[in-house]
């Protein structure tokens, strides 16, 4: 080969090395970019969503596992996301997750308080960061929360001691209530007070005993019970703060041999309560729609994430320093006579389940 045609190929060749080269390096700019951009379009996306923490108190009672699935579900359904943490019955452990969701830049506080009073505190920390606290189901006192959503509690434990009193011409009463840590106590027990506050003043009724079980126990409330029976005091009805107490207080009822003669009322239409109530065992239960409960919760939470104000709020309740919100759903009383048309029928358990023992 000539060496002029030599030099033209070799420059052909090295001219041809750089305009690949260039071209590749164009090349992966451009897919940098567009990849750097969408990675950047997909955070901003995922930090634009709404976030929901949730902080429950405690997942040991039935009713909370039913509350957190389908409050979860609903934030899922409406599009944002949600974090569930569960105290399990510690007030400090509950003050630790809260602070944990709110390093997580959550919009919204949802929170089940432990302790009535303890739980301000977690308020705070979350409004000190402006994020929206709701209080569901359980009021936190002297804290200011932007809205409480709960069922109409002392409308519960007026129709827990009118069932009583229906049933019950004149008698011994036993009162096991629930955790003084808990509003809801409270408010139950305003609401049998004003059903029994005469009948016991005119005599018609013995309150033999008032207890308080520590934590919701219901070892407290059989053996509460238990104890009575065993000193041979005669107990015609009980008042139990809820159907988990209620469950405690049937077992020592059994071992007696009185399950079935001695009134038992309860609250929450656990799946077992609802057994006890068609079976004989158990008088009534106050049914708590919980998925009205929680689809409110979770709209409500959305549109305070989003800066809107709460129009259908028609009502306030003092939490023993601030007037706030308080958006009231109305319970139902159950019985044998209306369970189908109630539980049944709402899905809230299947007829199979709570027939389940009887032939």
């Amino acid at each position: 080969m000539k060496p002029k045609v030599m030099i033209k190929t070799m420059l052909v060749i090295f001219l041809t090395v750089i305009f690949v080269v260039l071209i590749l390096q164009v090349v992966d700019i451009i897919r940098t970019t567009y990849f750097n951009n969408n990675a950047s379009q997909e955070v901003e996306g995922h930090s634009n969503q709404i976030k929901i923490g949730f902080s429950l108190g405690t997942l040991k009672e039935e009713r909370w596992i039913k509350d957190r699935d389908i409050v979860m579900a609903k934030v899922k359904e409406l599009g944002a996301n949600i974090v569930v943490l569960n105290a399990n019955n510690d007030d400090q452990d509950q003050l630790k997750q809260v602070k944990s969701l709110l390093t997580q830049n959550i919009d919204v506080l949802i929170i089940v308080p432990n302790d009535l009073n303890k739980a301000a505190d977690a308020v705070e920390l979350a409004k000190k960061q402006g994020v929206k606290v709701i209080s569901y189901d359980r009021l936190v006192r002297n804290s200011g929360v932007d809205l409480y959503i709960s069922f109409d509690n002392t409308k519960v434990g007026e129709l827990m001691a009118q069932a009583v009193v229906d049933n019950l011409p004149e008698g011994n009463l036993l009162i096991i209530n629930g955790a003084t840590s808990d509003n809801n106590t409270i408010q139950i027990k305003e609401g049998y007070d004003k059903v029994l506050k005469e009948r016991v003043k005119e005599g018609q009724f013995n309150i033999i005993a008032e207890e308080w079980a520590p934590k919701w126990m219901k070892e407290y409330a059989f053996r509460v019970t238990d104890e009575l029976l065993q000193n041979q005091v005669k107990i015609d009805a009980i008042i139990a703060g809820n159907d988990g107490l209620a469950d405690g207080i049937i077992e020592a009822l059994s071992q007696h041999r009185l399950a079935g003669q001695t009134i038992v009322v309860g609250q929450d239409a656990d799946l077992a309560g609802c057994q006890r109530v068609v079976e004989g065992t158990q008088l009534m239960t106050v049914y708590k729609p919980i998925d009205k409960l929680a689809d409110a919760t979770a709209r409500m939470a959305i549109q305070l994430a989003k800066g809107e104000e709460l129009s259908n709020i028609k009502s306030f309740i003092n939490d023993g320093k601030y007037d706030v919100p308080y958006y009231v759903l109305e319970p139902i009383a159950v019985d044998k006579a209306n369970m189908d048309d109630t539980i049944i029928k709402d899905g809230f358990h299947m007829y199979d389940e709570v027939y389940r023992n009887i032939p």
